[in-house]
């Protein structure tokens, strides 16, 4: 028997099937493809286009177990173990070097660029499009071939894997520490195990069958759950989004604060993004780090069930099914009005089952009441619950965005259950156990894959996916990854 990965947030599940499943399955992306994060073919001009409908990934293997998606990269596992990696690679995410090509590795240098090849350096006259114009084509993770991958996962910077021996990986460069390989470590070219955590599983085989790995990546910090549900936490520690265990170290400005009261419209959505790039240089100067993987005291003893990490902020479920969040709440993605510093109880009377979280906005697929009988017996209705920034519809609901709400009322997903959700930076989508595909938010660059840019303020089915079986969905900021069973 092999598992198949259900994306739940950063939480991805894999759930049993047998090997004769995996000889047909596809990849299909769909939303910006500036970054080479869609896979797809390059054109004149460089890189791929957008997508405004989900399309094939060429190149992949046909036994993808599961997929990843970074801010503006992406990751696939086969069922061998193989991790496979495309899109951007400014830091060396995809695991081929910082620009890498078939002549060697390229180097930036002022405006042309330097090869490294067989120990010497010269200069290259290209031009640096002319390099990374490779970077959408999908090709294997070199240095994990000591390792069986069952999971990927990644943020803006950096990719991290999980072996099917619960050791953790790591590769990209960070200077927030999210690699979580020492003091001062900032970069590694190829996978490097995360020693900190070599007496500990971050995997999870629960009491249902269901092999679970459990980690979440924000843009400079990380959560990982162990085997017995113990917490870790590591990178950028400000505003308490590791919990207390950053507090003695001087708390720095949350990167968002600093356009907390400008009201945005879409037409301002790239001045937003580079206002935020600005406060996060501003706040580099004087970073809270914590260097390698460090227990969260406030979990210890009561376990943690799944994770999900937003640009600065953290959201926590716990065993006994209190949910926890911490960092910046200059949105509300917190969920919560008192702005205590670490993991503090979200306000809600839900009940959590899995999370997730886009760059400013949280998302749960929680229990709630019914009338019906059928459900009731059935263990309960389900429905995604929302909180946080709304500023592009990405909550799915109208109403106060500080406090968790039903996306849906009625029939929001076509009277369907959901069973995964994904946050992207002002978007979400979410999959039903009918395998169908919900997206609603900002539609810019054709992220929601309904055919346009057209934002959406409640969720819309992807009816060109008729016909197809999907099995995961994962978003990155600006694209979403599917993968399907053909």
């Amino acid at each position: 028997m092999i598992m198949i990965m259900i994306k739940m947030g950063q939480k991805q599940s894999l759930r049993r099937f047998s090997s004769s499943s995996w000889n047909s399955r596809s990849v299909m992306s769909f939303g910006d493809g500036s970054h080479g994060a869609l896979g797809l073919p390059s054109s004149l001009i460089g890189l791929g286009g957008d997508a405004y409908e989900p399309t094939a990934v060429p190149g992949l293997p046909s036994a993808v177990s599961s997929v990843g998606a970074g801010h503006y990269h992406s990751l696939a596992v086969t069922a061998g173990g193989e991790v496979w990696a495309w899109g951007k690679n400014h830091e060396g995410q995809l695991g081929r070097g910082l620009l890498a090509s078939s002549e060697g590795v390229y180097y930036v240098l002022g405006r042309t660029l330097v090869i490294s090849k067989f120990g010497r350096a010269f200069p290259a006259l290209l031009p640096l499009n002319r390099m990374i114009d490779s970077w959408n084509v999908p090709k294997r993770v070199q240095g994990l071939d000591q390792v069986k991958v069952e999971a990927a996962f990644a943020s803006g910077v950096i990719s991290t894997a999980i072996g099917d021996d619960g050791s953790l990986w790591v590769w990209g460069k960070s200077k927030r520490g999210q690699l979580g390989l020492g003091k001062g470590v900032i970069e590694s070219v190829e996978p490097s195990r995360v020693k900190a955590l070599a007496g500990e599983k971050i995997v999870k085989l629960d009491k249902e069958n269901w092999f679970t790995g459990l980690v979440s990546l924000g843009w400079g910090h990380a959560l990982a759950q162990s085997e017995d549900g113990k917490l870790f936490g590591w990178g950028h520690s400000a505003d308490g989004r590791l919990g207390q265990v950053g507090k003695a170290l001087e708390v720095s400005k949350s990167p968002l604060n600093s356009i907390a009261d400008t009201e945005l419209s879409i037409s301002k959505l790239e001045v937003a993004e580079k206002m935020v790039l600005k406060a996060i240089e501003e706040e580099e100067k004087n970073m809270p780090i914590i260097w390698e993987p460090t227990l969260i005291e406030e979990v210890n003893g009561v376990g943690v069930v799944d994770v999900a990490c937003g640009l600065d902020h953290s959201l926590v479920l716990c065993s006994n099914g209190k949910l926890l969040s911490g960092g910046s709440n200059v949105y509300g993605q917190l969920g919560r009005v008192e702005h205590d510093y670490g993991m503090v109880p979200v306000t809600t009377s839900f009940i959590p089952i899995c999370l997730s979280s886009g760059l400013g906005h949280s998302l749960a697929i929680c229990e709630v009441e019914s009338s019906s009988e059928e459900e009731v017996i059935g263990g309960g209705a389900r429905s995604i619950v929302s909180w946080g920034w709304n500023a592009f519809f990405q909550l799915g609901r109208a109403g106060p965005g500080s406090l968790p709400s039903m996306v849906e009322e009625g029939s929001g997903l076509g009277g369907e259950t959901a069973v995964a959700v994904s946050g992207g930076r002002a978007h979400s989508i979410a999959l039903t156990s009918k395998g169908e595909v919900w997206a609603w938010g900002c539609g810019k660059s054709g992220r929601l894959g309904l055919g346009s840019s057209t934002d959406e303020v409640e969720p819309c089915l992807l009816e060109c996916l008729e016909g197809y079986e999907v099995l995961q969905v994962a978003s990155g900021f600006d694209h979403n990854l599917l993968l399907l069973a053909n």
